[in-house]
Order: C-alpha cells, then sequence, then structure tokens
C-alpha cells in the first residue's frame, strides 16, 4: 500500500520543554519541513489553532496538516466532559482534512516534569482497565463521527508506557481506539515494536520513527533520570541513526497500511541541526518504507 512520510515541529520547537528551539520562527520550521522531502506535518505550540489562519500557512509550504497532540484526563473527567474538552482540537483537525488524532491520556503523567524520574509515572490498577477502555471507546466512537480515528500513543512517563499496557489498552477498548506505534518510546519502555506490530496489525492507524541512542538510554535507565533528562543528553534520534532494527518493524507492519509515517524525534535543536537531521531522517524513512515493501506517495 501507499504510504505517506511526514514529521513534526519538535525537532525545531519542544512542546515539553519549549526553551529548546524557542527562538526558531514557526516559518523555518515548516521551510524546513518541505525542503527536507516531507509533506506534511503535526501540530507544535507555535501554530495558530483556527484553521482560516492554518490552511493558508500550511498551503504556502505545501505541507498538509496530519494530526496534533492532545493530552486527555479521563480519570478525572467523565466522558461528556473529555468530548467537551477535546472539541476545539478536533474541529481543528477535521477542517484539516486529518484522518487521525494523536491521543494520550496524561492523567498523573510525568513526562513534561525534568524533575520527576520515570520510575514515578503513573500505573493503573488492574481492576481500572476495564472503565477505563469503556471511556476510552466512547471517546473514540465520537471522534469516529466526525471522520477524525482516535491514534492512541503510547509514551514514556505515562499510563500506557509498557508493551504489556499496550496489551491491556487494546484488550480493553473497542475498534474506534486505534493504536499509534511508536518505536522509539516502545524501545525506551523496554517493548518488542515489531511484535506490537504484529500483534494489531488491524489496529495500527498511525506510525511515529524515531530512534533511540543506546548509551544514552542506558544511562537514563541506570540513573534514574527523568524523560525531558534523556531528551536534553540525546536519547532520541531520526531514524537509521540509533539502535533500532527499522527494517525488522517496517516488515512487521501490515501492508494494508496506508497511513503516514512520521519522524518524530525530539533532539535539543542547538546540538542537532534540525535541517541536517530532517533530510537524513527522510532518506532513511523513504529506505525503509520502500524496503519493505510499501510505495511512498510523493
Amino acid at each position: 500500500m501507499t504510504v505517506t512520510l511526514g514529521t513534526n515541529p519538535i525537532a525545531w520547537s519542544n512542546d515539553d520543554l519549549p526553551e529548546l528551539g524557542g527562538e526558531t520562527p514557526l516559518e523555518t520550521c515548516l521551510f524546513e519541513a518541505r525542503e527536507a522531502g516531507f509533506t506534511g506535518i503535526e501540530l507544535g505550540n507555535k501554530f495558530p489553532r483556527q484553521a482560516d489562519a492554518l490552511r493558508p500557512i500550511l498551503e504556502a509550504h505545501g505541507l498538509n496538516l496530519i494530526s496534533g497532540w492532545y493530552s486527555a484526563n479521563l480519570l478525572d473527567r467523565s466522558v461528556e466532559e473529555e468530548i467537551a474538552a477535546i472539541e476545539p482540537h478536533l474541529a481543528l483537525l477535521a477542517a484539516l482534512g486529518c484522518k487521525v488524532m494523536v491521543f494520550c491520556d496524561t492523567s498523573g503523567a510525568v513526562h513534561g516534569d525534568r524533575g520527576t524520574p520515570l520510575s514515578q509515572r503513573p500505573t493503573l490498577p488492574e481492576d481500572a482497565w476495564p472503565e477505563f477502555g469503556r471511556k476510552l471507546t466512547a471517546v473514540g466512537d465520537h471522534m469516529a463521527k466526525r471522520g477524525v480515528r482516535l491514534a492512541y500513543h503510547h509514551h514514556m512517563g505515562t499510563l500506557v508506557q509498557s508493551e504489556a499496557e499496550v496489551d491491556l489498552l487494546m484488550q480493553h477498548t473497542g475498534l474506534s481506539v486505534g493504536l499509534l506505534l511508536d518505536s522509539g518510546h516502545m524501545t525506551v519502555a523496554g517493548g518488542d515494536p515489531a511484535a506490537l506490530a504484529r500483534r494489531y496489525a488491524s489496529r495500527i492507524n498511525h506510525v511515529h520513527a524515531k530512534d533511540v541512542r543506546r548509551d544514552v538510554l542506558q544511562k537514563v535507565r541506570d540513573e534514574d533520570r527523568s524523560f525531558l533528562d534523556g531528551v536534553i543528553g540525546g536519547l532520541f534520534t531520526v531514524p537509521g541513526d540509533g539502535m533500532i532494527d527499522f527494517p525488522r518493524i517496517f516488515d512487521a507492519l501490515p501492508k494494508s497500511y496506508s497511513g503516514w509515517m512520521v519522524v518524530e524525534a525530539e533532539q535539543d535543536p542547538a546540538k542537532a541541526h534540525p535541517l541536517t537531521y530532517a533530510r537524513l531522517g527522510y532518506r532513511n524513512l523513504w529506505k525503509f518504507a520502500t524496503g519493505a515493501g510499501f510505495e511512498v506517495k510523493v
């Protein structure tokens, strides 16, 4: 099937740590993303959140809006409260033709707190999973009616981090809850992204491709560091520049997959020149996708 290659502005300006790339204009990010070869980009903190304002900016750079991160809080909110909270974001994505929403429940999450180690991240008791899954499915059903599928992002420092937690998520949710497969986060969590790709072939509706530097990962684990300490230390990089076996992951992806493959590699732009790494990420992602039998849309 045909896939499309996109990127995320987090390599230019970091949402969780705004001082990383805080001085970089949105125009620079968009120009360089297209210069590297990408035809789509996800939302970042410098993007206008009104469709009429954002559409012409993206069109001027030849870019499509792919999706955008949403932080849910279903442990504290009712389904109705979450649906109300999500509406402005959902309306923006729907208006700009996005097919998926990057969705993560961040109740009690520590990924945005540099002072809290990953070992202190929240976990969900076994008996809470059925209700959590019910509420997620209800939100997913609502979104599907608007033409935007929920793509659940397993993420370091949150309730759904490990491979076992992804299994529980898939077990307790309905088909309106899709899975965003993130190679970097699952590797850092100690799981196997290729195994997840095979196991949940029919549920994967979005792919984030990031690589991991082995030495930094070991340091983060040995010293029980925070997620942001890892990012600043160079934990993540673009596909093909780290320890992950991308051909194995892409061979495991269902060949029926026809969505976006997104380079999402948060780095300190002062240490990792964004355009240089964007070009490298695009070239390697193209190589891995076509090597696994996917056709890449340009």
